[in-house]
């Protein structure tokens, strides 16, 4: 069969939303998890797990994170991935050099964090008294947080567990080196390749470029270890484009014909988080607008990409009210589709959603709170790109 945009559109859906499995295997086949603290109705790593962990809850990540073969680090963004790939990128060296004082100053908390085992980051601050300071969103933190994340980017700690989304962090110790450092950012590479293939070219080399700050200690060596990837991926020309996907997978295979499900993706999700990509593969340019001025914003805080067969027609903001979910769904054609069964998968999306939000009950099971749910229609169409930016 012939490698063409449908077939790459079909080979993108069916590789990254694979059969539900285990948390610890749908972490290792992803190979990383990007993580953020909005929820709107839950945060972006349990949104994206929910789709391919069997019976996957909200919250379900956190709470048995302590007990997993994961860490969380920062990779190309901040996130969760299996120890193994985390530690080929330690020991990290930070591109900026501490001064003597902030070296002391880490010193004195490393000491204590040995000595409490672990560390709630109000511990720290109340035992230090460092402060605010300026965060690099231009408002004010605490200075020992701040001194805390800089701590565990730098390999010193390790994020041991969650208090109410908050980090708590235990000491670690200097981890043995990666090796051969070609051999690692390769293997770091093909992570990213495993994780949001097919990828046009322009977005392996951006991929590669934000190795930069999982790696900063091998800046030099990124732009070989691009010419290495394109050497041993499989690749193919669709429309004048380089597609770039894992040497021995096969795009135009039949296996990949999409089901009839509607899902509801993260903004975050493998599927959409290339923006180049999304253009090329849907024609129209979602954004993330949760940081845009509301005003401004065209799909609303938190939008969620609306997946139906192999195509993104839409997205739906999600709000949790008491037991009731609220969803507004906008269409990119200005209205749903004509098709038989779309409007029963969509409310059994919506269905799978109202379980997921049903936290663990420890004592008695899975809480079985029946929860009711209204849906809207955005009428106003949103109108196709014009080209890739």
């Amino acid at each position: 069969m012939t490698i063409d945009l449908d077939a790459l559109r079909r080979f993108a859906v069916a590789r990254t939303l694979f059969t539900p499995t285990t948390l610890p295997k749908a972490i290792a086949r992803l190979g990383f998890v990007q993580a953020d603290p909005i929820r709107a109705p839950a945060r972006a790593q349990d949104l994206t797990l929910r789709h391919r962990v069997h019976d996957y809850r909200a919250g379900d990540l956190e709470r048995r994170y302590p007990r997993l073969d994961v860490e969380e680090d920062f990779f190309i963004n901040y996130g969760f991935l299996p120890r193994a790939t985390q530690r080929l990128m330690h020991p990290r060296t930070a591109r900026a050099a501490w001064p003597k004082a902030r070296r002391m100053q880490a010193q004195a908390v490393l000491d204590f964090v040995r000595e409490r085992g672990v560390v709630h980051p109000r511990e720290v601050d109340a035992q230090f008294r460092h402060g605010n300071a300026r965060n690099w969103f231009g408002g004010s933190s605490r200075a020992s947080t701040q001194l805390l994340d800089a701590m565990h980017y730098r390999g010193l700690l390790r994020v041991a567990r969650r208090e109410g989304g908050t980090r708590c962090y235990a000491a670690l110790d200097s981890p043995a080196a990666a090796g051969d450092p070609e051999r690692a950012l390769d293997t770091l590479v093909d992570v990213l390749v495993a994780k949001y293939a097919p990828l046009p070219s322009t977005s392996l080399n951006y991929l590669t470029s934000l190795l930069a700050g999982a790696a900063p200690q091998w800046a030099g060596l990124r732009r070989a270890a691009q010419y290495r990837a394109r050497a041993r991926l499989a690749h193919a020309r669709v429309d004048g484009v380089d597609w770039y996907w894992p040497a021995g997978e096969n795009p135009a295979s039949r296996r990949h014909a999409p089901g009839a499900t509607v899902r509801l993706l993260a903004p975050f999700d493998p599927l959409v988080w290339d923006r180049r990509r999304f253009e090329l593969l849907w024609g129209w340019a979602y954004r993330f607008e949760a940081y845009t001025p509301a005003p401004r914003r065209l799909r609303g805080y938190y939008a969620l990409p609306l997946l139906w067969h192999d195509r993104v027609i839409g997205w739906g903001n999600l709000a949790q009210h008491g037991s009731a979910l609220q969803a507004d769904i906008g269409y990119v054609d200005g209205r749903a589709p004509r098709e038989a069964g779309f409007r029963h998968a969509l409310d059994e999306e919506l269905g799978r959603i109202d379980q997921f939000l049903q936290r663990r009950q420890r004592a008695s099971g899975d809480c079985c709170l029946a929860t009711s749910r209204r849906c809207t229609t955005s009428a106003k169409p949103w109108p196709r790109s014009e080209g890739v930016t």
